[in-house]
């Protein structure tokens, strides 16, 4: 649906590209004629998907580790991609979450999911804006976020205060850095299942007809959270700044999605966090 070179001469930073829905966007990024770069915590997986675009794509596909939380590991990667040259977007896709009830979260358990979903999120946008505006060179800022910073969403607070704070600052930085020839947009993907997600959202137990009670019937296809990416990033959405666009069906016109939680058990409960990994 694109010109073959939407995306020619730029060079994108992906976090969490190593797998799921940032993987996804990344091999779209370079057959559109992207330069990528994907990061995350774990090297093989990395290596491996970049393995895989290169041979499949022969583009440009590079790799470094990082653990985004570390707001001084975020500094030294900017840092180090620098030297070679600017990126020219930023897409912050890496995230945590996991139904948990509420009351029953601890510090950690919260921190776990606010640390790569929020903290981390703004330590890659600080460090990629600072970097563009003292370089005076033009940027773009996607992030992932999701239909709970509009409705809310039971059973996962934490990871929709984290979606809604980087929500508010998509639209501040909108504003503030806009002169400065920063773009800032986000999605709010509905269901586009991974398997990472799938395991730790919708657990043995929980409701099984929730895509065919989506408006369209269905769950969403990674090209097509990939194509809308694609379309945000490039020069053609240039006027676009500060938005957050919807692609979910219609499903947060219908539900929350977590209404089914609400009739969950104890004992599937403490099933759940008995499943949940510790540390």
């Amino acid at each position: 649906m694109f010109e073959k070179g939407l995306l020619a001469g730029k060079r994108i930073l992906v976090t969490g590209g190593g797998s799921g829905l940032g993987a996804a966007m990344g091999h779209r990024f370079v057959e559109l004629g992207a330069d990528l770069i994907i990061c995350g915590r774990r090297l093989e997986l990395l290596e491996a998907t970049a393995a895989k675009m290169r041979s499949k794509l022969g583009g440009k596909v590079g790799v470094i580790g990082c653990d985004i939380r570390d707001g001084a590991a975020v500094d030294a990667m900017m840092e180090a991609i620098w030297r070679e040259a600017p990126i020219d977007v930023l897409v912050n896709n890496a995230a945590a979450t996991f139904i948990a009830q509420t009351a029953h979260l601890s510090p950690r358990a919260a921190d776990a999911i606010l640390a790569p979903t929020l903290h981390g999120t703004m330590y890659c946008t600080l460090a990629a804006g600072r970097r563009w505006i003292d370089g005076k060179h033009k940027g773009v800022v996607l992030s992932i976020l999701s239909t709970s910073t509009i409705t809310g969403r039971a059973f996962t607070v934490p990871s929709a205060m984290a979606k809604s704070a980087v929500l508010a600052m998509t639209k501040s930085l909108a504003v503030e850095w806009g002169p400065k020839g920063v773009r800032t947009v986000a999605i709010a993907p509905g269901a586009f299942p991974t398997p990472g997600a799938s395991g730790q959202l919708r657990p043995e137990g929980r409701d099984e007809g929730w895509a065919q009670r989506n408006p369209l019937g269905r769950a969403g296809e990674h090209g097509e959270l990939a194509d809308l990416a694609s379309f945000l990033i490039s020069d053609r959405a240039g006027y676009i700044n500060g938005e957050m666009v919807v692609q979910d069906g219609g499903a947060h016109l219908r539900s929350s999605g977590a209404e089914d939680l609400l009739q969950w058990t104890d004992a599937q409960w403490q099933k759940q966090r008995d499943r949940r990994p510790k540390g």
